[in-house]
């Protein structure tokens, strides 16, 4: 997303972001107050020592996972990576923290992503973070008491980008590797994504996006290349998404072109088309129609097997 148009849209963004707040707050107090506190969300760094590309060593050059909980008596052993948006040039609050807290009243541990932006950074870095995040994760899971082969994504509007491309443009991981982190795959066992950003071509892109990921000129295989729905195969993982018809930001053929896309690879996959639906919702706020998703999408997660402990 342009920062001229989160300008643009700020107060009802905002306004949405409070509701949403309000919402994921509201259930994961009905949750925690019937079967105790949650642990304290953990923040790790995604790379320990020297952070790779990095231009610096400030706050911004350094990519992060903060790790939020749920109670041990309600944890499923699930966890989903959880990738906001803001264009590749920022991270809304409202789709980082709330997500997170909204997934622990499902039992499944949420994983907020801070990963670098541009126009400071570019691709392949962010390609690069959502993978280390997936692979630190599955790396870690028996510290962390997760479960390996139950590691999602879930990204919003940009952000739905990066989860695509984690879904896309994953790897098996380097045997060979030093690191033992690198060792491990980073495909995601599912993606959940919401109001997505997913070519990176005229006349669908957000170009705002593309500009912060790709730079002001990119080539043209590079574009063909980040244009997920030209990505997607049979080991594509099986995916959720969520998108409004009247979304003035990131048109719908987005999300369309991606499933489509599926469907032509026989990856399962479920689709939640809202009539009116402006993008940035988040969890919906208290919008009786937009905050319906979260059900539906707990369903889908339900029937994937991420909401019952193993």
């Amino acid at each position: 997303m342009e920062f001229s148009s989160l300008e643009g849209a700020a107060l009802k963004i905002i306004i949405l972001a409070l509701g949403t707040v309000a919402l994921a707050s509201a259930l994961a107090a009905a949750v925690y107050g019937q079967v105790g506190a949650a642990p304290d969300p953990k923040t790790v760094r995604l790379y320990t020592g020297e952070v790779p590309d990095a231009k610096g060593t400030e706050d911004a050059d350094t990519p992060s996972i903060t790790i939020y909980s749920p109670p041990p008596d309600k944890a499923t052993g699930a966890s989903i990576v959880v990738c906001p948006g803001g264009g590749y040039g920022g991270l809304a609050p409202h789709e980082g923290k709330p997500i997170a807290e909204w997934l622990n009243t499902l039992g499944v541990t949420g994983v907020v992503l801070k990963y670098r932006l541009g126009p400071r950074y570019h691709h392949p870095v962010m390609m690069h973070d959502v993978g280390r995040a997936i692979r630190l994760v599955r790396a870690h899971a028996a510290d962390w008491k997760l479960d390996p082969q139950r590691i999602g994504v879930l990204g919003f509007s940009a952000g739905g980008h990066l989860a695509s491309t984690a879904a896309t443009h994953f790897d098996d991981g380097d045997p060979a590797a030093s690191d033992p982190v690198d060792k491990v795959s980073s495909r995601p066992d599912l993606a959940v994504l919401i109001y997505p950003v997913i070519t990176m071509s005229d006349p669908f892109t957000h170009r705002g996006s593309r500009q912060n990921l790709l730079g002001d000129h990119p080539d043209a295989a590079l574009v063909e290349k980040m244009s997920n729905e030209k990505q997607v195969t049979e080991k594509t993982p099986p995916s959720f998404l969520v998108h409004g018809a009247d979304d003035a930001v990131v048109p719908l053929e987005n999300a369309l072109m991606y499933v489509s896309a599926c469907h032509k690879a026989h990856v399962p996959v479920e689709l939640h088309v809202y009539e009116h639906g402006p993008h940035g919702f988040g969890l919906g706020g208290a919008d009786p129609v937009l905050s319906t998703w979260p059900g539906l999408c707990a369903k889908w997660l339900e029937r994937r097997g991420f909401l019952k402990a193993r």
